[in-house]
């Protein structure tokens, strides 16, 4: 079939609407489409080595877990090989993060990661970034360099663009694509690297009240694809660094390994980066009542209100309500894409093994059949007709459900690759299933709970789980 993702066989509905289930004695014939023996990552989970890490290089859980289970292979310092589960993961992401920024009037566009030396020497960061920027020459001897973020380009583009007008305003232009910085010392993997994935998003406003109003929704937008992700993410004041502008949040995940430093008041809802204040101040500066209480956090998102910083410069203006030019108030807006995926390993995972926001898990769920040749062997037919099943009767699920038909190994060892894997549901085929009121053994990896359910209940179970 075209599609490895799809089943052969689609569901028959009735009048309806409803999934035929007199169908399913056909499904023995239908060998589960997803198998785990021909998924690309290592047949042996183990430990990862030192030899897979690169000399020097500082290390964490996510990225040790991200290697080990062949996430990810160093490629040289600060860039990675993502392999098929992490782009599956990422894309999901991408998709989650599609969606709130359209839903609040983002469109997406694509810029040349190719970024020509005179923007960024017009803007005057050229030499503010100094070795950040990874610079290099044409054959005809001209400047370039790879773009790390990309206020110049944007705003180039609309200001080419001379037919704005102020009723097209609130103009908002994503991007998600790979930047690059040259980082003086890459580590901890996805966390800080070379080359990754970046949502940036740029807004034109006809005033500095909308620009603050777009700024708002952008902020809440970015409250909202955390609390969908099940991450909790605080939201500090910033400072503005190199970007510029008068106004920037950090959207921080608090955790150990995090190389920023907050304070967060216990008592109101402020937070700020330590850069921003006194080191020794104890007092909330918001609501006066509170202490300050210093935590660590992983950036994930960071916002920017810029005013005229760039528009001025390259002249990107609209025609206001006299139908006079006038200059656009900016703000941008990023997101760390393959952060944001090894940040919620690192805040999620146990020590042994990754937990995903199940949202954006590389599979929803992996089907265990019993070892060959074992006393329960006769389920193995279930195990796939149970798949068919899930594909047939669940289609949010098509695709999302593995069959891990490595049946010259023992279950145990199987469900302990599922638990360092991290499906968000694993479903043990065993004697249970060959009792006189079938059940499937189904452990769900975000709890740790253990469940027994009988193909009904597994359905109404695997009904409410969430796809994107």
């Amino acid at each position: 079939s075209g599609s490895c993702c799809h089943y052969c066989i689609s569901s028959e509905r009735t009048h309806s609407g409803q999934p035929e289930h007199a169908d399913v004695s056909h499904s023995r014939h239908v060998k589960p489409a997803l198998l785990v023996s021909r998924l690309y990552q290592p047949s042996n989970l183990r430990d990862v080595g030192q030899e897979s890490r690169l000399p020097g290089e500082m290390t964490c859980k996510s990225q040790r877990l991200m290697q080990q289970a062949g996430l990810i292979h160093p490629s040289n310092p600060g860039c990675y090989y993502y392999l098929p589960s992490t782009v599956r993961s990422m894309e999901k992401l991408v998709r989650v993060i599609d969606q709130e920024m359209q839903g609040i009037g983002g469109q997406k566009l694509d810029m040349p990661s190719l970024c020509s030396a005179d923007l960024w020497k017009t803007s005057e960061r050229w030499d503010l970034m100094g070795k950040e920027l990874f610079r290099l020459k044409d054959r005809h001897g001209a400047d370039y360099c790879l773009g790390p973020t990309h206020e110049e380009a944007v705003t180039t583009l609309v200001a080419h663009q001379m037919t704005l007008s102020y009723r097209q305003l609130p103009l908002l232009l994503y991007q998600i694509t790979r930047k690059f910085r040259d980082e003086p010392k890459p580590r901890f993997g996805l966390l800080r690297g070379r080359e990754f994935y970046m949502k940036d998003m740029y807004s034109f406003d006809v005033s500095e009240e909308a620009a603050h109003e777009t700024y708002e929704s952008v902020c809440d937008a970015y409250a909202r694809l955390f609390a969908r992700l099940g991450l909790r993410c605080v939201q500090v004041q910033a400072d503005t660094g190199n970007i510029g502008g008068t106004l920037s949040h950090e959207f921080q995940l608090p955790a150990d390994i995090g190389e920023d430093r907050l304070l967060v008041c216990g008592t109101c809802s402020f937070a700020a980066n330590m850069e921003t204040l006194s080191p020794d101040r104890t007092d909330c500066p918001q609501c006066s009542t509170g202490t300050l209480v210093e935590s660590k956090g992983i950036e994930v998102g960071h916002t920017f209100y810029l005013g005229k910083k760039y528009s001025h410069i390259f002249n990107a203006t609209f025609s206001n309500h006299q139908n006079k030019p006038a200059v656009a108030e900016m703000g941008c807006y990023g997101l760390g894409v393959t952060r944001i995926l090894a940040a919620a390993i690192e805040v999620m995972s146990t020590e042994e093994g990754i937990r995903w926001p199940d949202l954006i898990a590389p599979y929803q769920v992996c089907v265990l059949p019993p070892k060959k040749g074992s006393k329960v062997d006769e389920s193995a037919a279930l195990a796939e007709e149970l798949v068919h099943n899930l594909g047939q009767f669940l289609p949010h699920l098509r695709g999302e459900v593995v069959f891990d038909d490595r049946t010259q190994m023992t279950i145990g060892k199987r469900l302990k690759d599922a638990g360092k894997l991290g499906y968000p549901y694993v479903v043990v085929v065993g004697q249970a299933a060959l009792e006189e009121m079938p059940k499937f053994e189904v452990i769900c990896q975000q709890t740790g709970k253990t469940m027994f359910l009988s193909k009904h209940e597994l359905l109404d179970l695997l009904g409410t789980v969430e796809t994107v």
